[in-house]
């Protein structure tokens, strides 16, 4: 897979990080944390696009409103199997969602009450953010579950790790425009914090892999990790990705397959790793995506901003 220019991560952060890293938190909105610990207050508002803007949840009734997002997304339009606690709530919840950073997308132009009455903008689009540091206080990444990541963070002791995970956005929502603010806003936490990976599950739609052979053995064939960066499927749970010789590949057609989150991934740069998983409560196919920053395109960390200023509030 072909990717223009390398630049220097570590001078990028140590110019634009705070004064002060926030403090590790437990069993406390993980935003609130962050705002009291870091001078610039950036994660305020990390970006903003017209009405739409993207920052950090600022207290539990946000991370519920992201769960609730995320079980409209993944139990009410996809095919998640909801077990009774979920249905009863209407939020898509686990133990990761207290220890981890939510970053919302709001639509200052769309209004609605809450149960006051009051007039609140929507939340449209989520990601939920899980720094090493963090993890290592608690049960570790939720990556872990699926791939043997362990060894890899071992190798790299000096490199400091970002899980990205539970990605949605409303559907009249999933264009440019809010994709363009997420990632800025992940590019503003990248910076805030001094990431130097990015890791975390994406999904393809399904759980039979024959049926996304040509997905699966194009990720395999172009973009899968190079030695030192390699991770492979938990052996309990390993799908073979490589199924359809290289030169019977149809690279527009897996192209035109595969979901828009993985395209963007790609073209930011991303690797994959060795082997898919299957979550069956999902419904999906995973796939371990892997960003070093240090890889990254240089084309889009340009287009963002080194400083991460081209949707700054």
């Amino acid at each position: 897979m072909m990717r223009s220019g390398i630049f220097s991560p570590r001078k990028l952060v140590r110019k634009f990080a705070p004064l002060a890293r926030p403090l590790p938190y437990a069993g406390v909105a993980p935003a609130a944390a962050v705002r009291r610990e870091t001078p610039l207050r950036i994660q305020d508002s990390l970006g903003r696009i017209g009405p739409l803007e993207v920052r950090l949840a600022r207290n539990f009734k946000e991370v519920k409103k992201a769960q609730r997002l995320r079980y409209q997304v993944f139990y009410e339009e996809m095919s998640a199997i909801a077990d009774a606690r979920t249905l009863a709530t209407h939020r898509d919840v686990d133990p990761f969602d207290a220890i981890c950073d939510h970053m919302l997308v709001i639509d200052h132009s769309s209004l609605k009450r809450n149960k006051l009455g009051r007039l609140k903008p929507e939340i449209v689009g989520t990601y939920r953010l899980l720094r090493q540091e963090i993890a290592n206080m608690h049960d570790g990444f939720y990556t872990a579950g699926e791939y043997d990541i362990q060894p890899l963070i071992d190798a790299n002791p000096g490199k400091r790790f970002l899980e990205l995970g539970r990605s949605c956005v409303l559907k009249p929502y999933r264009n440019k425009k809010t994709v363009e603010l997420l990632w800025h806003g992940v590019w503003s936490y990248i910076l805030m914090h001094n990431i130097d990976v990015m890791l975390g599950c994406a999904s393809i739609p399904g759980t039979n892999p024959d049926e996304m052979a040509t997905q699966l053995s194009f990720l395999h064939a172009t973009a899968r990790a190079p030695e030192n960066w390699r991770v492979r499927a938990l052996p309990e749970l390993f799908v073979d990705m490589d199924r359809i010789p290289n030169d019977q590949l149809n690279a527009k057609e897996a192209l035109r397959a595969l979901p828009p989150l993985i395209k963007g991934y790609l073209r930011l740069g991303a690797f994959v790793g060795d082997g898919a998983v299957i979550d069956h409560q999902f419904g999906t196919t995973d796939v371990l995506i892997l960003m070093p920053v240090s890889e990254l395109n240089s084309r889009y960390v340009n287009y963002y901003g080194a400083d991460a200023s081209r949707y700054a509030s």
